[in-house]
């Protein structure tokens, strides 16, 4: 019997050590699949941000400084959409045939929430400004800003959201702390940013 015992508590060690080199092996996949598949849904967050700021400048000349600005802009204003009818011969430019009344355009204006987003299912305007993965806690960073080109102030703006918030709640915090080390010894922005308020970009940095 005491025999028996021994094995049996043998076998569960053997079982528990099995598992334990298993689970340090599997921790950073699990980690890389977590980053992976929140970043891609935030990323496509940060494009509808870009999408309505890319709009709200060529209305206004500039970019949305606020969240508040973005969201009265996608509820209240409009935008001009041109309406193209006939075909242009290959003889011809548009122009040309537009002159000469081949083609019509007629310009009319349709709200900002009629046209632009249309296409994201449940889009949501009163959570675009919520990191998604902080349970409604943690909210995007939004500045907008110039920069000197050629003697010409160019707008620019700059959205920004942090690894330690959008993975909080996984369980390997030691690879995100050592992850978080890397990028500020390699000085790199400690999440996902898009934009830039010193460089007339649009991009993001993933």
């Amino acid at each position: 019997m005491k025999k028996i015992l021994i094995q049996v508590a043998l076998l569960v060690v053997v079982v528990f050590l099995g598992y334990k080199v298993y689970d340090s092996i599997m921790e950073p996949v699990r980690y890389k699949k977590a980053t992976t598949d929140r970043e891609k849904i935030i990323i496509e967050k940060l494009n509808q941000i870009k999408e309505l700021e890319i709009q709200y400048k060529k209305l206004n000349g500039k970019y949305a400084g606020s969240f508040d600005t973005l969201v009265d802009f996608y509820l209240n204003d409009q935008m001009p959409l041109v309406f193209k009818s006939g075909a242009v011969p290959d003889t011809l430019t548009e122009d040309q045939a537009l002159e000469m009344g081949i083609i019509t355009r007629d310009t009319t204006l349709i709200a900002i929430k009629d046209t632009l987003l249309k296409d994201v299912e449940n889009f949501d305007i009163n959570k675009l400004v919520l990191v998604p993965f902080t349970h409604g806690k943690v909210n995007f960073e939004l500045e907008r800003g110039t920069v000197k080109r050629a003697n010409f102030d160019v707008p620019v703006f700059e959205v920004r959201c942090y690894k330690k918030d959008y993975l909080a709640g996984i369980k390997e915090q030691d690879l995100l702390q050592n992850d978080l080390l890397i990028m500020s010894e390699d000085d790199k922005f400690p999440g996902l940013k898009l934009g830039s308020l010193t460089e007339p970009s649009t991009d993001g940095n993933w």
